[in-house]
């Protein structure tokens, strides 16, 4: 109950307005969403929905409901989807979605669907269009708190008025690459909340190969700070994205900060060794939530695209 209490907090408190994408604050919001992160990673990834949330409705001229908690329900099933029709009345939702974070606990959700024109995208009511939600097809140990359970969705019609933008609108706004790059930010910090773990858990006269393997985290750690504020001023350097270069730093952010990370884990569990991440309930649920968390990057997907782009000329060096 407590994370939940702390979403609602965070959603509507005074600190609940980050600075959106582009708008000269990107390089605070990115270091809020990474300072959640240190602490409790899937609370990160229910406030970062809400806050993609709501830049989302922004780019689209949309206000949100006002008190509402949200979050961004856009995962694609490898069978079946969530589809869309429109209809009079407004639009039809049907079908089923896995991933659905903070599925039984927050009140409105940015979700994705199949339409005849395209790929929409609805600013749904859970009450009202989440009509099942599919209990224990979350049984993950990592990233637990997130509830992110499979929902089907139904009820009555979404109004036109609630439909976000035209048609693929979701994923060709410049703000889909910022967004993702938000993400990197939480890898970044939950990174950074286990290194500190390891520091309180070592004692005040480590050994010298102890300290040469929190060497090596620190080093990552701060490498991975270093990439996050640079795209967060380039952001704001560009917000309109005119140069085209918003897919392709997200996708190199992301590739570095999710690679890095992954050599974190190696380095904080060589340095504390075991007893930490069996005897320390918060830092093996640390290991846990970092683990399931860098699992959702599209790695060879990416890397794909990366070097796609090196080949028709991209000046990569």
């Amino acid at each position: 109950m407590k994370i939940w209490l702390e979403l609602r907090s965070i959603a509507t408190g005074p600190g609940s307005i980050l600075p959106k994408p582009g708008s000269g604050g990107t390089p605070a919001r990115f270091a809020a969403l990474a300072d959640w992160a240190a602490g409790d990673l899937s609370l990160a990834r229910l406030v970062e929905g809400h806050v993609d949330a709501l830049a989302i409705l922004e780019e689209a001229d949309l206000e949100p409901e006002a008190g509402a908690t949200y979050g961004v329900w856009a995962a694609r099933p490898r069978t079946g989807a969530t589809t869309a029709r429109r209809t009079p009345r407004g639009w039809l939702l049907g079908g089923s979605k896995p991933f659905c974070s903070g599925s039984t606990r927050i009140d409105r959700a940015l979700v994705t669907a199949e339409c005849e024109d395209g790929y929409r995208l609805f600013d749904v009511s859970v009450a009202d269009n989440a009509t099942r939600i599919h209990t224990g097809s979350w049984p993950a140990v990592g990233m637990a708190d997130s509830l992110s359970e499979t929902v089907d969705f139904g009820g009555p019609p979404v109004p036109e008025g609630r439909a976000v933008g035209p048609p693929n609108f979701y994923l060709e706004r410049p703000g889909f690459w910022y967004g993702a790059t938000g993400v990197a930010a939480c890898w970044f910090g939950g990174s950074r909340g286990l290194v500190e773990g390891v520091l309180q858990s070592i004692g005040p006269h480590p050994s010298e190969p102890i300290k040469a393997e929190l060497g090596h985290a620190v080093a990552h750690i701060d490498l991975m700070r270093r990439t996050i504020e640079q795209a967060a001023r380039e952001i704001d350097a560009d917000p309109r994205d005119r140069s085209g270069e918003a897919k392709r730093r997200a996708l190199v952010v992301r590739h570095s900060v999710h690679h890095t990370a992954q050599e974190v884990l190696v380095h904080s569990a060589a340095a504390g060794g075991a007893r930490p991440f069996c005897l320390d309930a918060d830092q093996a649920q640390r290991v846990a939530d970092l683990y399931v968390y860098l699992a959702q990057y599209h790695g060879p997907q990416d890397a794909s695209i990366l070097g796609a782009m090196a080949c028709d000329g991209w000046p990569w060096s």
